[in-house]
């Protein structure tokens, strides 16, 4: 699904530059009831996310390591700048001990492997923390 196309339903940016990785984590959080708009590069997340508006995106999962000049650490950074509060869940495989000095607040850190359900939680339970105290 593209990021131009009408969306109904919570839609979440799915971040992350290998592709089987990317399939799971769609997968998971389509059956977990969002509507996943996919990045495979930080320049397609940065489009996405200023193309955005705000009027859709309800969080971003982000890969940490997207082996280009960006990080998923940078996409997060850019989405709060757009976006404040918008919720922000890392995956990576060898990042997790940089997460308190690079993360941004209010964020939640998922090392891989993960299962897809552990996403849909998080996704879920920072939505929720966010609607109950938005500041």
């Amino acid at each position: 699904m593209s990021a131009t196309e009408p969306l109904a339903g919570p839609v979440v940016l799915v971040v992350d530059d290998e592709l089987l990785v990317q399939d799971l984590i769609k997968t998971g959080l389509e059956d977990g009831g969002f509507v996943v708009v996919t990045a495979s590069t930080d320049d397609e997340a940065i489009i996405a996310l200023e193309a955005d508006g705000g009027n859709h995106f309800v969080a971003i999962v982000t890969d940490v390591n997207l082996r280009r000049p960006r990080t998923g650490w940078d996409i997060a950074r850019r989405a709060r700048e757009l976006y404040p509060i918008i919720p922000v869940v890392y995956v990576t495989g060898d990042s997790e001990h940089d997460w308190t000095a690079n993360g941004v607040p209010r964020s939640i850190m998922i090392p891989k492997p993960f299962a897809p359900a552990q996403l849909v939680v998080a996704v879920s339970t920072l939505i929720n923390s966010t609607a109950d105290d938005p500041s």
